[in-house]
């Protein structure tokens, strides 16, 4: 597993490796299902595409991991060498049956896709709001869980206010994480869709569509322009603190002065520092 893997959810689930001493069966691709917790909805054509002749060169190299179900197998891990070998013309694949309680099937199912970035936004979301709700776990809980801040938690689940149509622009990647969590925050939901509308139509950055936000906001309050230029920067600067938040897991501060500034990162203990300079070490 990543070691990116939080500590709670890497004391619940069994490890996905397959060792040498375990077997390996042939098993019908009828009889196999998709893991029913898979947050993802939608597979890259191009992946299987490039997957399938792989597969119809080499054949499957790593064996799926399944576990027994009612009637056949449901897939836990290797979903994807699974439609690929169905795309290749298989009849089999190579896999492993091993055995998984019901928590531990949703949790892999999640934290497998997360931590390898296979999601999109949306999916993030869904995948969140379903785990949260099934084990009853509070967005600390869950944060604590899949090693991720409370902030980064709470940024996805507030997509899922969006209006379906937007969130389908993000689950397609017309619109980024950014363009969703910037509109995000507009109360009226017209002027939201036609601000959605108006990001894809004339492609507007995710800064662009901040600043027409505040204008748009500013105009409503009646905010002079020597208020709305100080509140512009402190909104674009509140967005990179809960961009590094999301980051380093803890509180960050930036405070911007006329000819320069500074970034305050927040530590509790000895552990957690060294635990942000590992983080600014591996990103240097």
């Amino acid at each position: 597993m990543s070691k990116r893997l939080g500590k709670g959810l890497d004391a619940l689930i069994p490890s996905l490796e397959v060792s040498d001493d375990e077997k390996v069966i042939q098993i019908k691709l009828n009889e196999l299902r998709p893991n029913p917790y898979q947050p993802r909805k939608e597979f890259e054509k191009d992946t299987i595409e490039e997957l399938k002749q792989s597969i119809q060169e080499h054949g499957v190299i790593q064996p799926i991991i399944v576990r027994k179900s009612i009637k056949g197998f449901e897939i836990i891990a290797g979903e994807r060498r699974f439609r690929a070998s169905k795309e290749a013309g298989l009849s089999t694949i190579p896999a492993v049956v091993k055995e998984f309680s019901e928590p531990q099937v949703m949790e892999i199912a999640l934290i497998e896709n997360i931590q390898r970035e296979d999601l999109n936004a949306m999916e993030v979301a869904l995948a969140y709001k379903k785990i949260m709700e099934k084990f009853e776990l509070t967005q600390e809980e869950l944060s604590l869980k899949v090693g991720k801040s409370r902030s980064h938690i709470a940024n996805f689940l507030r997509l899922l206010h969006l209006p379906e149509n937007v969130q389908n622009y993000v689950s397609r990647g017309t619109l980024s994480m950014g363009h969703a969590r910037a509109l995000v925050g507009v109360k009226d939901r017209k002027t939201l869709l036609q601000l959605a509308k108006k990001c894809i139509e004339e492609n507007l950055s995710v800064r662009q569509l901040e600043e027409l936000i505040q204008r748009i906001e500013d105009v409503s309050r009646g905010t002079n322009k020597r208020e709305r230029k100080k509140v512009k920067k402190d909104v674009h600067l509140q967005r990179i603190e809960e961009d590094l938040k999301g980051v380093f897991g803890t509180s960050v501060k930036i405070t911007k002065g006329s000819k320069k500034g500074k970034i305050e990162i927040e530590f509790f203990t000895d552990q957690d520092l060294n635990r942000i300079i590992e983080l600014v070490q591996q990103k240097s």
